[in-house]
């Protein structure tokens, strides 16, 4: 395969990578990394340094979009933020004494029964009135435009929407996979946001712990340019599309594409875990 070639059908995956990343809030990692090393036979950790380069690329190019449109919730987002950060130290420092293959287990399992409650919620059908004491005073709740107006919204559960963010945060550092899934479902399921608040919010999210891994990686020489450019070519003209269909395609329909997703990602991780590939 010449390099010409090799560059066109990377920016091709790439692209709908960040389709893929923007509509779910998980960026372009779930997708580059198994097409770079099942299908161009790159090593992993090359891999792994273009798919942080795909996150940040996701994150923004559709930042800039979501928080201009008013889905985003900056301060939901900084606030969980500090959760993920505080697991995923943990998590690093556990990381010599937990078994990696019981965690994978657990994870896939954990995004299976995910998919399914992500399916099953009908957010249209739920009425809020009052909001989380933590919520209130922490001014959390916000609006985002739907059919040309501002709906507002009451977040709930707080608590344990920060606990499950630090879950997320965790799994991240013992297992060195991106958290985006566990982070999307912390907003969708306990704290009840609306899902198109909970992807771009997970999306700002995503770009944030990225970019402290990404330096790691840089560091160790692990971003390599000929594989990286094409990605983040590709990544940002997806995510840019991405970020416009959020607003068109039906929330039932985002949430069948997420719940896919991550039950591919559960059987991904459930097949290292059987086989010792973790």
């Amino acid at each position: 395969m010449t390099i010409l070639i090799f560059t066109f059908l990377l920016l091709i995956f790439s692209f709908f990578a960040g389709i893929l990343g923007a509509l779910t809030g998980l960026g372009g990692g779930v997708v580059i990394i198994p097409v770079l090393v099942l299908l161009f036979n790159i090593d992993i950790h090359y891999a792994m340094g273009a798919s942080l380069i795909s996150v940040i690329a996701t994150s923004s190019g559709t930042a800039a979009a979501y928080l201009r449109e008013g889905f985003t919730n900056l301060r939901i987002g900084m606030f969980l933020e500090v959760a993920a950060v505080i697991g995923a130290f943990i998590g690093a420092l556990l990381i010599a004494y937990v078994s990696q293959t019981f965690l994978a287990i657990l994870f896939s399992l954990i995004l299976f029964f995910s998919a399914w409650l992500t399916i099953k919620r009908k957010e249209e059908e739920e009425i809020y009135t009052a909001s989380h004491p933590w919520a209130m005073k922490l001014q959390l709740n916000g609006d985002y435009p739907y059919q040309n107006q501002q709906m507002a919204y009451h977040v709930q559960h707080v608590r344990t929407g920060f606990l499950l963010m630090g879950v997320a945060g965790l799994f991240s550092g013992l297992l060195g996979i991106g958290s985006g899934a566990l982070k999307v479902l912390a907003m969708d399921q306990a704290m009840r946001l609306p899902y198109r608040v909970s992807t771009t919010t997970s999306n700002f999210m995503i770009g944030i712990t990225a970019a402290v891994s990404a330096g790691i990686y840089f560091s160790h020489g692990y971003i390599y340019p000929p594989i990286a450019f094409p990605v983040l070519i590709g990544v940002i003209a997806g995510a840019l599309l991405g970020a416009r269909l959020l607003t068109k395609i039906h929330v039932r329909w985002l949430r069948i594409i997420f719940s896919v997703v991550i039950c591919l990602m559960g059987a991904q991780m459930l097949y290292k875990a059987l086989t010792g590939n973790i």
